[in-house]
């Protein structure tokens, strides 16, 4: 952002100096001279400058309307002033609480004065601001700060994507569901009404491992019906190979051997490598289910291909007990 164009500034304000008169001469004057040394030094870059633009903009105000014009010049420069000394403290000195009081403050000074331009840039930088917070808490493992720092840009703008998301995958961290399933769900909602189907993928598999994963626990614990529940949650936001061999894997053990069938198939026709140790988890599960529904020789067929890796010794077991060739 242009905050100032310093010569601009100073070659108004000689100008000005040159033309007063009328009875209030003197206490124009005076302004004047606030003004001038306002401006010097900002050329210094002394942080006096916003006291004595403040002090212009008072004097100008007792005075009235002849000195409008001194005013409006100095109300120029001051949001600006307040909106760098932010800056520096976020940027330069890396000070971030003192960097976040100072932009509320340009920002209240910015809206007083009516300059939209720092208001605009002071929201972005208490948005930086808290960010940063946040990555800092983070990094310190204090969830529920960060989860704050994140509040506090979206009270600033509701519609920052990469603070609903942050919080998303905060909540996954600390593996409460149903905050991570309001929050993903909320950003993958603003993702596709803003149209930016680009970016759906990686969310919806985040939401969708982490149900994956949830529910591969159920299914190893033998809890059935709660797999199912999350992997049915899983699918929720796409299938992949690993999804549907959770499903195949959990419809075998309640003995539902076509869904079984169905979700082994659609597993290996998902599976992105094409060795056989790669496929042979989807191919045992197949293979199971046309046991159960007694197709032996296709289930005999299934179980050869099944025969690699951690899966030989029980596709051969259920071989030899099929009486496989």
């Amino acid at each position: 952002m242009k905050l100032f164009n310093i010569q601009k500034v100073a070659g108004l304000a000689l100008v000005l100096a040159g033309f007063v008169s009328g009875m209030y001469a003197q206490e124009k004057n005076d302004a004047i001279v606030i003004f001038n040394q306002g401006v010097e030094l900002m050329k210094a870059n002394d942080p006096k400058a916003i006291e004595t633009f403040e002090k212009c903009i008072a004097l100008c105000e007792q005075i009235g309307d002849s000195a409008s014009d001194i005013r409006s010049k100095a109300v120029s420069v001051v949001p600006g002033l307040y909106y760098k000394n932010a800056y520096n403290l976020l940027k330069t000195e890396k000070n971030i609480p003192a960097a976040i009081a100072s932009s509320k403050i340009a920002l209240k000074v910015a809206e007083k004065y009516d300059d939209p331009n720092v208001v605009v840039s002071a929201e972005q930088l208490l948005i930086q601001s808290y960010t940063s917070m946040a990555s800092d808490f983070i990094t310190a493992k204090n969830n529920e700060k960060a989860l704050q720092a994140f509040d506090s840009v979206l009270m600033i703008n509701p519609e920052h994507l990469p603070s609903i998301y942050n919080k998303a995958l905060m909540y996954r961290s600390m593996s409460n569901t149903e905050k991570f399933t309001e929050t993903i769900d909320l950003y993958l909602g603003k993702l596709k009404a803003a149209g930016d189907e680009s970016k759906l993928e990686q969310p919806n598999k985040v939401a969708r491992d982490y149900f994956r994963v949830a529910g591969g626990k159920a299914n190893k614990a033998n809890k059935l019906a709660e797999a199912v529940d999350l992997l049915t949650k899983a699918s929720n936001y796409g299938l992949d190979n690993n999804l549907c061999y959770q499903f195949a894997s959990v419809y075998n053990k309640q003995k539902k051997f076509d869904q079984a069938a169905e979700y082994a198939q659609k597993g290996l026709d998902l599976e992105p490598q094409t060795t056989p140790e790669s496929k042979a988890k989807y191919y045992y599960e197949l293979g199971t289910a046309q046991a159960g529904k007694g197709d032996t020789a296709a289930a005999c067929e299934s179980l050869k291909n099944a025969m690699y890796g951690p899966f030989i010794q029980a596709a051969k077991a259920q071989r030899t007990n099929m009486k496989c060739q």
